[in-house]
């Protein structure tokens, strides 16, 4: 493996949710034109007028006219970068009193008490509040986030809504990536978002699909934004090296449905704390549309019909009105996304049949993403699912059909507890599980291994084998090895992650690609399968 981009932290970085890289040149997404505001204006108290014209926590982002944020961060305060940022452009720094200490007379500083806060509203400022502009829909939960907000920017597109989207796969508006740097998983942080839907107002748009994650929640990232309508896609045990336990990461994912952070909310009420959020939000004045496979839910379907060629028939009821669509994802989880992204559609006063016509175009990057090998070869699907839960519901929506071969592993350096329940949850459904490394961080990847294998050969199901597979690259070649043409290949964990991170450095790899790489070079046969099955 020839070495990639190396992970490190920069300016005042420091939580578990960031992924910075290195490297300069990077796009910044802003927009073109900001007017400038005096700094005692963003920060009162500051006690100077210096004209702010941007808002960054990055060095690598600091344009000239920018405010600085100097963040205590795990290894290093922020503001010990203040030089940097002034080289850079910087015409101020915001910071707690800590950091005031480090920046010397570098530039005027602005002190405050949690200037993580105080940012998001000063980035908002200078860009002019954008969300204000844009009719803004939110999307928390453990999983299927990514696939809702995908199901919706194609259904408000189809109704001929000019759409960003900010998630995990990147930043988009009307379907176009938009590139540029990127610091945190999921949700960026405030001076960086904002700035970014200035940019998306700039450019026209109308409307905004946010993945909001719990550490954007629990860090402010989100502050300066209220949602017309935020949904709740489902819960289960993730980020515990975050949050700390169970009942902090789903508070943090409750405080969405507040009306500080926003206007109508959308509830699955087939997951087990649906009813909880559903009974918060109504009290504290929110309405409420509720979701489920159930007739009790305010959206929810008629009729699923079998698929065919990969698209599941559906005819939803929303409210008192029905709508027919063909979903192109397989499974009851994806139908749950579906009813999710039609309600969030419904509760802002879209266009429900242009919204319906719109699900049938949409294409998830890694999330039940079909990989064709052409014929004779097995189905071959790639998705990010990394939690038990997800685990459970990806092989669940192809199990039964036909013989699955899951290739699984589990991350280095986060939720050590989930490892055993993901590998027990791919053994209760599927026909072989090949055991692999996902991203391992600093961990030994035969440790993690170890632990999910433990959980898969936990379980007592007649006829389940588990493999260890080894590296990803081999475990995914043994894994297309023991199918057959009329098997399936689910292969979880990395989605539309295009490295892999081991002892702190990221190789490119992306599944889909090492899946076409390996079966060709299994000169497109299934050679192993009958040795193995012996």
């Amino acid at each position: 493996m020839r070495r990639a981009r190396t992970p490190r932290t920069v300016g005042s970085r420091g939580d578990p949710d960031v992924v910075e890289v290195a490297g300069d040149g990077l796009t910044r997404l802003r927009p073109a034109r900001t007017t400038p505001v005096a700094l005692d204006v963003l920060v009162p108290g500051a006690g100077s007028s210096v004209e702010v014209s941007g808002v960054t926590l990055d060095t690598r982002l600091v344009e000239p006219g920018d405010l600085f944020v100097g963040l205590p961060g795990r290894h290093h305060h922020g503001a010990s970068f203040a030089a940097r940022a002034a080289q850079a452009g910087a015409v101020a720094v915001l910071t707690d009193a800590d950091g005031a200490r480090l920046v010397a007379d570098v530039l005027p500083v602005a002190v405050v008490e949690d200037p993580r806060r105080a940012m998001a509203h000063a980035a908002a400022t200078v860009y002019g509040w954008p969300a204000r502009a844009l009719t803004a829909y939110g999307i928390t939960g453990t999983q299927g986030k990514t696939t809702t907000a995908y199901l919706l920017d194609a259904a408000l597109r189809a109704a001929g809504t000019s759409t960003g989207v900010v998630g995990t796969i990147g930043f988009s508006l009307d379907g176009r990536d938009l590139g540029g740097a990127r610091t945190t998983v999921t949700t960026p942080e405030s001076p960086e978002l904002q700035g970014l839907l200035g940019l998306l107002v700039e450019r026209g748009a109308q409307a905004l699909v946010m993945e909001v994650s719990s550490h954007a929640l629990v860090l402010g990232r989100v502050d300066a934004v209220v949602f017309d309508v935020a949904a709740f896609t489902g819960f289960g045990e993730d980020h515990l090296d975050f949050h700390g336990d169970v009942e902090s990461y789903f508070e943090a994912k409750a405080s969405l449905f507040t009306p500080e952070r926003a206007r109508h909310a959308v509830v699955n009420l087939d997951d087990a704390r649906g009813p909880v959020l559903v009974g918060r939000a109504r009290a504290a004045g929110l309405p409420v549309t509720t979701t489920g496979l159930g007739p009790d839910a305010d959206v929810h379907p008629v009729r699923v019909g079998p698929a065919e060629h990969g698209r599941t028939h559906l005819r939803v009821q929303v409210g008192d009105r029905q709508v027919g669509t063909r979903l192109p994802l397989p499974g009851e989880h994806n139908v749950r996304n579906a009813l999710t992204a039609l309600a969030m559609v419904a509760a802002a006063g879209g266009d429900l049949e242009a919204a319906a016509r719109g699900l049938e175009d949409a294409s998830v990057p890694g999330r039940m993403q079909r990989v064709d090998l052409g014929e004779g070869a097995p189905a071959v699907f790639v998705d990010f699912a990394h939690t038990p839960q997800a685990v459970t519901a990806a092989v669940a929506a192809l199990a039964g059909l036909q013989r699955v071969v899951v290739v699984l592993g589990a991350g280095g350096d986060r939720d050590p507890g989930k490892r055993r329940p993901m590998g027990a949850a791919a053994a209760e459904l599927a026909d072989v599980v090949v055991v692999t490394d996902d991203n391992p961080r600093g961990e030994e990847p035969a440790a993690i291994r170890a632990e999910v294998l433990a959980g898969a050969r936990g379980v007592r199901r007649e006829g389940v084998q588990v493999v260890d597979g080894g590296d990803r690259r081999s475990a995914i070649a043994t894994a297309l090895g023991l199918a057959g043409p009329d098997d399936t290949v689910l292969v979880l964990g990395k989605g539309h992650e295009r490295g892999q991170e081991v002892a702190g450095v990221v190789y490119p790899f992306v599944d889909a690609d090492v899946v076409r790489r390996a079966w060709s070079e299994l000169g497109g046969r299934s050679e192993e399968r009958d040795e193995v099955d012996r």
